[in-house]
């Protein structure tokens, strides 16, 4: 079991879960910029468990950001539901701090970026999960830092 004690030192991770791939993306080690990582093919639980716990010591995460989904109108759905159980998975295994957070439109945003570029269409599918946790990771952290200077955060966990 990975356990890293919250505090100054360490990276966050920032999860895009779907059904089929979970996105990954992790922080520089002052929580400033993301970076994506591969993407991780669902298998089963414990499986995905194992792998992510590979990420979480090889860059001695300290905090983990889940993408949480939401209906356009800003209520929770059944996606959003599961997203719940998965954190509360993710905090009972690994002993950190999980905070859920607002990804509508990631997806597509990562898709328009995506298709901005010369990449193929079928790699730029492959990375749509990658670029997402990274807009779900640096959307969290600059809410964070905003917070920090005074501005609301806008965290739903």
């Amino acid at each position: 079991m990975a356990q890293q004690k919250s505090g100054a030192s360490g990276r966050i991770l920032g999860l895009d879960v779907g059904a089929r791939r979970i996105g990954i993306a992790v922080s520089d080690p002052l929580g400033i910029t993301a970076q994506g990582l591969e993407t991780l093919q669902r298998r089963n639980k414990r499986t995905d468990l194992a792998a992510l716990e590979q990420v979480i010591r090889e860059y001695a995460v300290r905090e983990i950001v889940i993408g949480l989904p939401l209906r356009m109108s800003g209520a929770e759905g059944t996606q959003s539901g599961k997203m719940q159980l998965f954190a509360e998975d993710l905090r009972k295994r690994f002993r950190l701090p999980v905070h859920l957070w607002d990804e509508r439109l990631t997806s597509a945003e990562a898709n328009r970026l995506l298709r901005q570029t010369e990449i193929s269409i079928e790699k730029r599918a492959k990375a749509v999960d990658r670029m997402a946790a990274v807009l779900i990771l640096q959307g969290w952290m600059e809410a964070k830092r905003n917070s920090a200077s005074g501005l609301r955060l806008p965290v739903l966990d």
